[in-house]
């Protein structure tokens, strides 16, 4: 299971994962990423580092974890500007709040963690908070 946080292990076919540059699958270079070939399924790595920013996904996966960003993002977005909080404050109180709407411990909760029914739940919960511009 730790290797599998870690990205060193896919989580669809429990093969080994490849640590290789992103430009493997975008044509230019993002970063490192972790690579399952067979399963089309990759995370990125924090810049310079090989920690994994979350589980492996597939395409479906990585559309929802997308989308719940593209609709949580903004409010704790919005939260940093109205409240003159910084980005890791603003951040970490809306981790917090989406822990407590989700019923789930604060230190599970990220999107990059989710699975597909995590991530349809974030979108549930956050939809009904999203402006468009």
């Amino acid at each position: 299971m730790k290797e599998i946080i870690q990205g060193k292990i896919c989580p669809y076919c429990n093969k080994q994962t490849e640590f290789v540059d992103s430009s493997v699958i975008y044509g230019k270079s993002y970063g490192m990423i972790y690579l399952c070939r067979d399963c089309d399924a990759y995370v990125g790595s924090h810049k310079g580092t090989n920690i994994a920013l979350g589980s492996l996904a597939n395409s479906e996966l990585r559309m929802l974890r997308n989308q719940a960003h593209a609709l949580f993002d903004p409010m704790w977005k919005a939260k940093m500007k109205r409240d003159r909080c910084s980005k890791t404050e603003a951040r970490k109180s809306g981790y917090k709040w989406l822990a407590q709407q989700m019923r789930i411990d604060r230190k599970i909760t990220h999107i990059g963690m989710f699975d597909e029914e995590q991530c349809k739940l974030v979108i549930e919960i956050c939809l009904p908070y999203y402006t468009s511009k």
